[in-house]
């Protein structure tokens, strides 16, 4: 068990890291506007053979973006900054789906989640972060292209160390917080409010999964929010417009990726220089279960079929994108919902009253929850029903705290889902009501441009 949860952990720290990197990137496109690439741009960006179908002449542009955990360069001092160790994965962690309109007059950036449950060409189900691993960037494109009906025609890779460069290159970005955080796993400290701060201190923002009700969904969300401040203070900074920052800013954009073999950045960034932060649009994959568990007893999120496939068929079709509805029986609230059904649960019977971990988990079950009950814990003396959610999980333990009212919430390191362990007092479990979770994950799209997004 030791040996498991610290692969979890490690598996979860590689998550974090390699997430925040893939958004410098993004920048090359999505703020092309008056960079002013110079052709030696294209002589010196790094190459990758990913097999897309290549930039068309003319129409629409779809670009496929992977976050791949890679910490060349990194000293030691640097990794302790920034709080990632030294290990490295072969899974790409981070997917962004880039749809530049044929006309070049909007762009929208689908974030797909790393656990999302697809086909992988020749490998059967997996989550999609896998395709990196088992086949490089041919192998991711296809899965992608595979799963979304889309045509890929370029691709590109970020590394780790790029990201920090390209924030510090712009003298910083602006950051928001609803709440003051204080996450020792990313190192991030900070007070309420808006912050002006440096690179190491912008990638613990975009790595930070603890301090937030939905782990990695709501993640994706504060990094496209971080992307859009990254775009803003490019444009407003003067950095495009003053030779000697922009020579600065292309150097560490350069040192952060990779692009497919046939991309021409110059020209595509030539093309998109009428783009501004009110045309460029950020969603997220709609989803239908965020906590589906597979054959092999992982948890993965499931799309929602349906929403998903017309969202693709826009883009193919080169229309804007449309928020979609959330689907019947879920609680909204600000564009995020939480089923029970998404609320995996096990069911521990910490007392000596007979029968209590299954009579508990039936109640449960009734309303909604995936339940393993039947459960024994190792002691008998439990005096209060504790409702313990591993870090991330908040959302989903305080939807199980409104039925079961008389539950302690207790955060637990090294958990896969919630567990209730019930005691002497506080395990009567009411029927609860379909209120909104706040921080639940998205099933919809949730949607809003750069200009939007950006903390000012």
């Amino acid at each position: 068990m030791t040996h498991i949860a610290a692969s979890r952990k490690a598996r979860q720290r590689r998550v974090m890291l390699t997430v925040s990197a893939a958004l410098s990137a993004v920048v090359l496109f999505v703020a092309g506007t008056a960079w002013g690439f110079t052709s030696y741009i294209n002589d010196t960006i790094g190459r990758v053979n990913a097999g897309t179908a290549g930039t068309p002449a003319s129409g629409p542009l779809n670009v496929l973006l992977a976050g791949v955990d890679q910490r060349s360069g990194l000293t030691r001092r640097q990794q302790l900054a920034l709080h990632v160790g030294s290990a490295v994965s072969s899974n790409s962690d981070t997917m962004m789906l880039i749809h530049v309109s044929g006309d070049r007059s909007r762009v929208t950036v689908i974030s797909i989640p790393r656990d999302s449950w697809v086909s992988i060409p020749g490998h059967g189900m997996s989550k999609i972060n896998a395709a990196y691993g088992l086949g490089g960037p041919k192998l991711v494109v296809q899965t992608v292209e595979q799963n979304t009906g889309l045509t890929i025609n370029d691709f590109v890779q970020v590394n780790f160390l790029g990201f920090v460069r390209v924030i510090d290159a712009l003298g910083g970005v602006n950051i928001c917080l609803p709440f003051a955080v204080d996450d020792s796993y990313s190192g991030l400290h900070l007070s309420k409010g808006v912050h002006h701060v440096s690179g190491i201190t912008a990638l613990a923002y975009a790595r930070d999964r603890h301090s937030f009700a939905t782990s990695d969904l709501a993640r994706i969300q504060d990094q496209q929010r971080l992307l859009s401040s990254m775009l803003s203070e490019a444009i407003s900074s003067g950095t495009l417009a003053n030779p000697v920052k922009l020579n600065r800013f292309l150097r560490a954009a350069l040192s952060a990726i990779k692009v497919d073999q046939g991309l021409n950045v110059a020209a595509l960034a030539d093309q998109m220089r009428g783009i501004s932060a009110s045309n460029v649009r950020f969603m997220t994959v709609p989803l239908s279960n965020y906590n589906y568990q597979t054959p092999t007893g992982e948890l993965a999120v499931l799309w929602d079929a349906k929403q998903s496939q017309a969202l693709f068929s826009e883009l193919k079709n080169d229309k804007p994108a449309t928020k979609p509805k959330p689907a019947h029986g879920h609680a909204r609230t600000a564009g995020h919902t939480l089923h029970r059904r998404q609320v995996p649960v096990e069911v521990w019977n910490g007392t000596l009253v007979g029968g209590l971990s299954a009579s508990t988990g039936a109640d449960l079950s009734r309303l909604g929850f995936p339940v393993k009950s039947g459960l024994t814990w190792p002691v008998h003396d439990i005096s209060q029903t504790l409702i313990e959610y591993p870090p991330g999980d908040l959302a989903g333990a305080k939807l199980v705290k409104k039925v079961i009212p008389g539950g302690s919430l207790k955060q637990v390191k090294g958990l896969a889902k919630v567990r209730v362990l019930l005691g002497a007092t506080g395990y009567s479990v009411s029927s609860g009501t379909a209120t909104p979770t706040p921080g639940a994950s998205s099933t919809g799209v949730p949607s809003a441009t750069a200009a939007q997004n950006a903390c000012h």
